[in-house]
């Protein structure tokens, strides 16, 4: 059972650990996002196509993807499930792309001015993004920004996002497996196969696993934008993703009047200073930046 208990781990972190050497280093990066938004829609359409349930496909649409539905109702029960995912994943495609054209464009002027007043102080600029919820902050270099014109933002929030989702949604899954690895023990006692309960069992929840991480990158890819004024409030420790993706949820002994002070030094973007090679290492090691992490 042990060996077993080795061989699925290890199979299911090469999976993960693969998904995010492609959001970190970007490779293949858009092909997996591009993926993911296709297995998405299917998904959606798995559930309601079948029993011909289009007020739950319309729905499902808006609460996930945040578009409007494709095609007409009659539509939807005359096509093949097939011709309705390729539908769906194209109306949803060309409007992430839509999306992110539009991000550029509104974050490149405050980019631009940070650049042009602090570019030679500043390396990085960090911009929240919320899709109501939960906020992330994208780290993206500054005069790549600008180079740009805004159009690298979309690629460092989709590696953002994918990076905070995937860690966050593993925990919870490693946590789960060894629940199961508990639970297994006691099908002997009732004369089943534990070995073949944990491997068909731990089989369904990696499944799991993939399309719940699938499903929550693409929701808030599609749904997330630059913060409004009345969104700025982030309290850090009620963080769903760590420190990559804050959730917003307000503290009780929180007064209004201190809510307005928060929301007036918030700020929509920030940046982060230069160290200098001389300078003593930001680690803390009594080094010079130099020779620590700055070789």
């Amino acid at each position: 059972m042990t060996i077993i208990n080795i061989i699925e781990s290890c199979l299911q972190r090469e999976v993960i650990y693969k998904k995010r050497r492609h959001a970190l280093h970007g490779d293949r990066l858009s092909l997996d996002i591009s993926n993911s938004i296709y297995d998405t829609c299917e998904g959606i359409i798995n559930e309601s196509h079948e029993v011909k349930d289009y007020d739950t496909y319309k729905s499902s649409l808006m609460r996930v993807l945040s578009i409007n539905n494709p095609i007409t109702k009659q539509e939807f029960i005359d096509k093949n499930k097939d011709e309705i995912i390729e539908d769906t994943f194209d109306k949803c495609y060309k409007n992430y792309q839509v999306k992110s054209k539009s991000i550029a464009k509104q974050a490149y002027p405050v980019i631009k001015d940070v650049f042009d007043k602090q570019g030679a102080t500043y390396e990085n600029i960090v911009i929240p993004f919320t899709d109501g919820l939960k906020t992330l902050q994208v780290v993206t270099n500054l005069e790549d920004a600008v180079k740009s014109e805004g159009n690298n933002i979309a690629e460092s929030i989709e590696k953002s996002v994918t990076l905070a989702i995937i860690d966050n949604i593993w925990k919870d899954h490693l946590r789960e497996m060894d629940d199961l690895k508990q639970s297994v023990q006691n099908a002997q006692y009732e004369q089943k196969d534990p070995l073949l309960i944990y491997k068909f069992e731990s089989f369904n929840l990696f499944k799991e696993l993939i399309l719940k991480i699938n499903k929550e990158i693409v929701s808030f890819l599609l749904k997330s934008g630059l913060p409004s004024n009345s969104e700025q409030i982030k309290e850090e420790k009620n963080s769903d993703y760590q420190s990559n993706l804050e959730t917003s949820r307000p503290e009780n002994n929180v007064s209004n009047s201190q809510n307005k002070k928060e929301v007036q030094k918030t700020q929509p973007v920030r940046v982060e200073q230069k160290t200098n090679r001389n300078d003593p290492c930001p680690c803390g090691s009594g080094k010079k930046f130099k020779k620590c992490h700055g070789k």
